[in-house]
């Protein structure tokens, strides 16, 4: 019998999906409640929350879902909160996600892991669990969880899984109050563990737009220092930077507010049957309890997708856009205007530009293209002194 590596698999599969416009990836949240308070999250709900106890899909609803979405095409698909397993039928929604053959990811925070949850997963495997390890010390987790107790339950979840050898990542948000331990937590996760381990810096407002999230936000300069300390991360951010040169503006411009794969193979679906391009979009839900996955794909979802710019902003033209993260919904949940340029993203993308080596044309009015000296990367060490009096000061979703 003929076989084929994962990424063989992936990309055949991919590779036609966006002229063709089905909706392969999907994240699904199921629940925002969760046990933890972290002060970051974007989404979280007290863990008894009668509203939202009421107002979430119930088990049937769920497997109806999957059912439209997987006729629609779907193949890969995320579970998320909030906390997966703050809903007791969690499981029996994974089954039946399982048995429509889908290739299942679960987001957890790991603290209502049990020995029985860990073995039926063991029976049931997935196709990767991501658990959020917030700091390698008890005292920096709990203090970006708010919940006494909560590092003793991750560590706990996080053995239940290795001891059965189920496929475990770990992650953390890179966040002003547990930066300085980013370093140790990839020592222990990697050289200890032997688990993969990854890191995001990118915090975002509440899907209720609170600022509140972007206290804890690293400047942009010690984002990028953070880049440079991971020698992987700094080789994948090279890499990606190589390719990014090698693309021409006609392939990086277009009059479509969106330009990731959002609503061309991916989607999102919230607790209560909300369908949207991703996670993140407040605007353009489809109400699922109302009609079908497919109707709200080829419909809301499509003329969410199909919106275009209603004026030129120093984006539309940007050529390291990639390189920042930056996105429509970002921009709607901090700026409430899809269109708006959010200028800690651009500066990222411009100090990674300088970093990696990466010319910046012109795309408007940008205070960050002012020229300035390169960035000196020696020894994770980055130093990019700006002009016009911009001075970038040092300083990921659960």
């Amino acid at each position: 019998m003929e076989t084929i590596s994962y990424a063989d698999f992936s990309a055949k599969f991919d590779s036609g999906s966006s002229i063709k416009r089905i909706p392969m990836y999907g994240m699904f949240e199921v629940t925002r409640r969760c046990p933890l308070k972290c002060a970051h999250c974007y989404n979280n709900l007290p863990l008894n929350d009668r509203e939202a106890l009421h107002d979430e899909l119930t088990l049937d609803e769920h497997c109806h879902i999957l059912d439209e979405l997987t006729d629609a095409g779907c193949l890969w698909l995320t579970y998320t909160g909030g906390e997966i397993f703050a809903r007791k039928d969690f499981l029996d929604i994974y089954t039946h996600a399982k048995k429509k053959g889908l290739l299942v990811s679960l987001f957890t925070n790991g603290t209502l892991l049990t020995p029985e949850i860990a073995d039926y997963l063991a029976q049931w495997p997935p196709y990767v669990i991501e658990i959020t390890l917030y700091g390698r010390t008890r005292e920096t987790h709990e203090q970006v969880t708010g919940v006494p107790g909560s590092y003793e339950k991750c560590m706990e979840g996080i053995r239940l899984l290795r001891e059965r050898n189920l496929p475990l990542r770990l992650k953390t948000m890179a966040l002003t109050i547990n930066e300085h331990e980013i370093g140790l937590l990839r020592s222990f996760v990697e050289d200890e563990l032997g688990v993969e381990f990854r890191f995001d810096p990118m915090i975002t407002p509440r899907l209720d737009y609170s600022q509140n999230p972007l206290d804890l936000r690293l400047p942009p300069q010690r984002v990028l220092e953070l880049d440079f300390e991971d020698t992987k991360r700094k080789l994948e951010w090279e890499k990606f930077a190589g390719r990014l040169n090698s693309c021409s503006p006609l392939q990086r411009a277009n009059n479509e507010i969106y330009y990731c794969k959002a609503g061309i193979k991916g989607f999102g679906i919230d607790p209560y049957g909300g369908l949207n391009l991703c996670l993140f979009s407040p605007d353009g839900k489809y109400d699922l309890r109302k009609g079908s996955f497919r109707e709200g794909w080829e419909g809301a979802v499509l003329r969410e997708r199909n919106r275009n710019i209603t004026r030129q902003t120093k984006c539309m033209e940007c050529m390291i856009r990639d390189l920042c993260g930056m996105c429509p919904p970002n921009s709607e949940l901090e700026k409430e205007d899809p269109e708006e340029p959010i200028d800690f993203y651009c500066e990222v993308a411009h100090l990674r530009a300088q970093a990696f080596g990466i010319p910046v044309k012109p795309h408007g009015e940008c205070k960050y293209c002012t020229p300035g000296q390169k960035a000196d990367t020696r020894h994770g060490h980055v130093s990019v002194p700006f002009g016009d009096g911009v001075n970038p000061s040092p300083s990921w979703r659960g």
